[in-house]
């Protein structure tokens, strides 16, 4: 098994990336057992989710950015596909 610092330090590390106190929970019972491939898949799912979260607030910004584009008098004649 490889040391990955002390149980406080990955809490922290699991809290500061927006992880839930049930992940967190599941995450430290893998810790103990060992189990590391478990370990890795509740990480890459909260990775994907955080992930899709960035997605969809990109498509946000981009409809923000097409209105301030029309309101500062630059229309183009195409209508922005705005589905978030």
């Amino acid at each position: 098994m490889v040391a990955i610092g002390s149980r406080e330090s990955v809490i922290q590390n699991l809290e500061d990336a927006g992880c839930e106190i049930g992940m967190i929970h599941d995450f430290l019972g893998c810790f103990d057992k060992g189990q590391q491939e478990k370990q890795l898949e509740l990480l890459e799912h909260q990775r994907e989710y955080l992930l899709g979260r960035v997605h969809t607030d990109e498509r946000r910004i981009s409809c923000l950015d097409y209105l301030i584009y029309q309101i500062q008098g630059k229309t183009t004649g195409k209508k922005p596909a705005c589905k978030v």
